[in-house]
């Protein structure tokens, strides 16, 4: 069995439903994608694993567990909505019986790491520590934003995760912009670096415009060939080396 891959952010709006799209669209085998929580939609309206299915294809089973209107963090958006918070043990369970039947999972967090789900200030790295508990391997994806100031939110989503025991598979930018600045181009060197991980990919500005017949070649060009696709860190960071 393949470990649980869960994708967290440095923050919030920086590509984690793209990359999860991207790994999801290249990854081999029946795939399973889950949103633990799903804030600032009403009842009918399209959330993030709507948007994985859109491009990854509808082969791809999708599951989300609870949607709050408002958006915010799940545990304040559950609670001014009258609503339950997630728990990470039924979270865990639900993983537990995907893994069963799909050779991989991914899993999307909201917004980052530490992100409140519950009253009692739990996370979906504590979601992942459930998983843990009940034999599952897990890994986690870390994606990130490309300019300044991602370096030190990397840094401490890393830490976290290491302080807690759960391995960081690798770092990828979620939104790569046409015209890099310096920042921006320097950070494909030290991303590894502040991570302690490698970086696994960088997703053009743009993704989002795909169909689903395009976006599995652009995922392929744009994801390491560790998670399924063909792309070179070492090439990108050569063509984007700062003067």
């Amino acid at each position: 069995m393949s470990p649980v891959l869960f994708v967290t952010g440095t923050g919030t709006e920086v590509g984690k439903t793209l990359t999860t799209a991207a790994v999801a669209a290249l990854a081999p085998g029946p795939v399973a994608v889950l949103k633990p929580g799903q804030t600032g939609l009403g009842p009918d309206e399209p959330g993030d694993v709507d948007e994985v299915a859109r491009l990854a294809g509808p082969s791809v089973r999708t599951v989300e567990l609870a949607r709050y209107p408002e958006p915010l963090a799940p545990e304040t958006a559950a609670r001014r909505a009258g609503l339950p918070a997630l728990d990470p043990d039924d979270v865990a369970r639900t993983v537990a019986g995907l893994a069963a039947e799909y050779d991989t999972v991914l899993v999307e967090g909201a917004g980052g790491l530490l992100v409140r789900y519950d009253e009692r200030g739990r996370t979906l790295a504590d979601q992942a520590l459930a998983c843990r508990r009940l034999g599952l391997e897990v890994e986690f994806l870390l994606v990130a934003a490309a300019g300044l100031g991602t370096l030190n939110a990397t840094a401490l989503t890393a830490e976290a995760l290491r302080h807690r025991g759960l391995p960081l598979r690798g770092v990828v930018i979620g939104c790569w912009p046409a015209e890099p600045d310096l920042a921006t181009r320097c950070n494909l060197a030290d991303l590894p670096t502040a991570a302690g991980a490698p970086l696994l990919g960088a997703l053009p500005s743009g993704a989002a415009a795909h169909t689903p017949a395009t976006f599995r070649p652009f995922a392929e060009a744009a994801i390491a060939p560790s998670l399924g696709g063909s792309w070179d860190a070492a090439a990108f960071a050569a063509t984007h080396h700062p003067a």
